[in-house]
């Protein structure tokens, strides 16, 4: 069974950062793709970014790219999201979970977790 648990959201002032963490259980995480998931409020969960399994490759949502940044340290069955030059409309729940590595932003888990906060303020 796989436990995924987010944490490090929080409220931020617009223009600020933030990093969230992922922690993942498993002896077989440095095998997984993962993916970073967002919910904004009366809105569709939608795919953030991903990286592969050995931290080669990420994807990230036009939206994202050139702020957000992923990563991962699977000695500690981790993966991180840095969020910089945040905007309003990055206020949403973060959700982390295994992806699909021939899709990337096609998640593998049916059950998502608690999520972490995130919310901007402008």
């Amino acid at each position: 069974q796989v436990q995924l648990v987010e944490s490090g959201g929080g409220l931020v002032q617009a223009g600020g950062s933030l990093r969230l963490s992922c922690a993942a259980s498993g002896r077989t995480f440095n095998s997984w793709a993962m993916g970073w998931f967002r919910q904004a409020p009366g809105k569709e969960r939608e795919f953030v970014v991903a990286i592969s399994s050995s931290g080669g490759r990420t994807y990230y949502a036009d939206s994202v790219k050139g702020r957000f940044t992923i990563s991962r340290d699977n000695a500690k069955n981790t993966v991180y999201l840095q969020m910089n030059s945040l905007k309003p409309e990055d206020t949403a729940v973060y959700y982390c979970n295994i992806v699909n590595p021939l899709t990337w932003s096609t998640p593998a888990i049916a059950s998502w977790g608690s999520g972490t906060q995130v919310t901007v303020s402008s």
